[in-house]
């Protein structure tokens, strides 16, 4: 049977008008997978797959947006997607999209390879890394967010404890709006030094007794997390505004012991 190709015009339904004079904020696709590449700051490339959300502002005047596009703008560039083009497909999504602010999210599984402290044994450690480009004002502000797991040893316990103290592994989260260029690893070890002590992947015998000691004679609580990375932070002119969020997963408790502090070095 031959195909018929009619030569009708098809309406294009979202650029018809719309009479409710509403400006949507955000619209888009949310949670569409691709691939990535990243580079470590040793210079070594990882591939890996990336969750991404993509919004841009509608004005009142238009009934609807033109989705098929932002997945267009994913699948023609390179097949992989690399960190350094990210701003660039935030450009071109405004472009393709006709608008003039919008927001890229970009989610992804960052490995870095850990060596034991005593052993020396080495091991990956996964750490959840988001980048955020947004169009404000003509302005393009960029945001990093790194999940960090750490180990947290309550001071109050060891205090009144006669044997030991309660300890257990927490999520820090930093979100930084940045001006300049800061490698993940750097973000990650600045939270990791702040922590009752940091998380590896393979511990032997000798390391798991360093870490056990390690933590035991650095006790923080949720409140002394955040404070001293906010202290570290405050010196770094790459870093405009900060929010550092610590929730230690109680192990005596059913329930989280959670901390925030916001900031700007403005």
């Amino acid at each position: 049977m031959n195909k018929i190709i009619s030569n009708e015009l098809i309406e294009d339904v979202q650029n018809t008008p719309d009479n409710r004079h509403l400006d949507i904020d955000k619209v888009g696709i949310k949670a569409i997978k691709h691939p990535i590449v990243v580079k470590d700051r040793s210079g070594i490339i990882q591939h890996t797959n990336a969750t991404f959300s993509m919004y841009v502002h509608l004005p009142h005047n238009f009934k609807g947006t033109h989705m098929s596009r932002f997945v267009e703008i994913l699948n023609e560039n390179e097949r992989e997607i690399s960190v350094e083009s990210f701003e660039d497909i935030l450009k071109e999504m405004l472009e393709r999209l006709e608008s003039k602010s919008g927001y890229l999210e970009m989610q992804f599984t960052y490995f870095i390879n850990k060596k034991a402290p005593v052993s020396g044994a080495e091991s990956l450690m996964d750490y959840e890394v988001s980048f955020i480009g947004e169009m404000v004002d003509g302005k393009i502000l960029n945001t990093v967010r790194v999940i960090v797991p750490v180990t947290s040893l309550c001071p109050c316990s060891k205090k009144i404890s006669k044997y030991g103290a309660h300890n257990q592994r927490a999520h820090i989260t930093l979100t930084l709006q940045t001006n300049g260029f800061i490698w993940i690893e750097d973000i990650i070890e600045q939270i990791e030094k702040q922590a009752s002590c940091e998380l590896y992947g393979i511990l032997k015998r000798p390391d798991e007794k360093y870490v056990t000691e390690k933590a035991y004679e650095n006790p923080k609580f949720v409140e002394d997390i955040v404070r001293d990375i906010a202290t570290e932070l405050k010196s770094n002119k790459k870093v405009s505004n900060y929010i550092i969020e610590s929730e230690n997963f109680e192990s005596i408790h059913n329930h989280s012991a959670y901390a925030l502090i916001k900031g700007n070095n403005s």
